[in-house]
């Protein structure tokens, strides 16, 4: 905080409540009773009112023991006396600062017995006051016109500066309000960026956690499309990924977590480095799935939670799959000369972590020289369409990506083009996450 000018008084404003500080040196309407020094303009945004329900409380720490400090009686904005406790020591602050305390008022002439003080001392005090009462507002009380030491004060952490020869009860009720006020802005604030920063540092982490495909030495093109149902997430329960094996075949898969939250998105997270990891390793169809719901089992955090699976084994030539469906719909297929169709999903198994001992047949599928293969989560399926309660479904999805694929469109336009309309269709922003995966071989 910068350290402020010189003033002749310390005066705070704050009317009905709010707090209104005043930084002119001639104040408001020419006023020459000055401005608060050592303190900066609080947001006003996050400025909350003192609640009018509860009595203001002042502990006043200072070790005069001819009490000459003479502290007067107050009254808040609401007209009730300020209940006023006064410590003698830091040990017997300690002791009084209870939870209803609002404001402290330190001397800082406060010393250890025997010792002068200086400024040094002052502010060693005050640092100590302030760590013993980090969410408490703080007055400094200086020596008359001693601003420098005032200033100083502010910069450590209180919250202004008052000098003894003026604690008349007009402008020391005025500073213990505003003063809370500025306590109250100042937490605000600090909450607000620290969120801010939270948010930020999430963003990095799940940008960090979504797949980046290992396609090298591939003729397949890919493209990919994900939108979380979580408000403000990079991150869902649905996950997805594609790589490319020794042998040449490659590997894709998508996969959906029940429910929304921050814990299905790490699940799922979980579920697709398992996923990568087990295919390098050399696994695939069944025994993938096994060792998938294992590890399911294992890193859930109730016995009710599942994944469904779709698996997709391309073969280096290009013109064949295996296809392993878990609970998952069946992926989309599009070849020139036919129209757009589902793969076959008779044998469809259940989702992980349903029945412990599952098993989950692998399918071949013939795919031709040239073909789009698309696959997806139920979310691009299950919104609305605006007729009533009427959902898309995959019937509805077929006919819609038939519709955008004689218009030409392909690859990231295609998907995009088929979220764009799911979302209209739906009438807004869909509840469930989508992801969307597409693979295209070119004769």
């Amino acid at each position: 905080m910068p350290v402020p000018v010189p003033r002749q008084r310390a005066i705070p404003a704050v009317e009905s409540g709010q707090a209104q500080a005043v930084f002119s040196p001639g104040g408001p309407s020419g006023d020459t009773t000055g401005g608060l020094a050592g303190t900066a303009p609080a947001p006003r945004a996050a400025t909350t009112p003192v609640d009018s329900t509860t009595n203001l409380t002042l502990l006043v720490i200072e070790d005069d023991p001819a009490g000459a400090l003479g502290v007067p009686e107050m009254l808040d904005a609401a007209g009730r006396p300020i209940r006023i406790r006064t410590a003698r020591n830091l040990t017997e602050a300690e002791r009084l600062l209870t939870h209803d305390v609002h404001c402290i008022l330190l001397d800082l002439a406060l010393a250890a017995p025997g010792r002068a003080t200086d400024v040094a001392d002052e502010l060693a005090t005050l640092k100590h006051v302030l760590e013993l009462a980090p969410r408490h507002a703080v007055l400094a009380l200086t020596a008359s016109g001693d601003t420098e030491t005032g200033a100083e004060a502010v910069r450590v952490g209180a919250q202004d500066y008052l000098f003894r020869d003026e604690l008349d009860s007009r402008l020391l009720s005025r500073a213990i309000r505003y003063a809370v006020e500025r306590k109250r802005s100042d937490k605000a604030e600090r909450r607000l960026t620290e969120s801010r920063l939270r948010a930020q540092e999430n963003a990095r982490l799940e940008r960090g956690l979504l797949p980046t495909p290992l396609l090298e030495g591939s003729s397949l093109r890919f493209a990919a499309r994900y939108r979380p149902g979580r408000s403000r997430a990079l991150l869902g329960g649905d996950f997805y990924d594609t790589v490319r094996t020794a042998d040449g075949t490659v590997h894709a898969m998508i996969g959906d977590v029940c429910g929304h939250g921050p814990d299905e998105a790490a699940l799922g997270v979980e579920l697709r480095i398992a996923w990568r990891a087990l295919t390098f390793a050399g696994l695939c169809g069944d025994e993938l799935l096994s060792t998938l719901q294992q590890v399911l089992e294992h890193e859930r955090e109730s016995d009710e939670i599942f994944a469904t699976l779709c698996t997709v084994d391309i073969a280096p030539d290009g013109r064949r799959a295996g296809l392993c469906l878990a609970g998952h719909p069946s992926p989309l297929i599009a070849r020139p000369g036919r129209p757009a169709e589902l793969l076959p999903y008779e044998n469809n198994g259940p989702a992980l972590g349903l029945l412990p001992n599952a098993r989950w047949p692998r399918m071949q599928v013939e795919l031709g020289a040239a073909w789009s293969l698309m696959l997806y989560t139920d979310g691009l399926i299950e919104g609305h369409t605006g007729v009533g309660n009427e959902r898309l479904g995959q019937d509805g999805m077929v006919d819609m990506v038939r519709r955008q694929l004689a218009q030409g469109l392909e690859g990231e336009e295609l998907l995009r083009a088929a979220v764009s309309e799911v979302r209209e269709l739906n009438g807004g922003e869909l509840a469930d996450d989508v992801a969307v995966l597409l693979l295209d071989r070119k004769p």
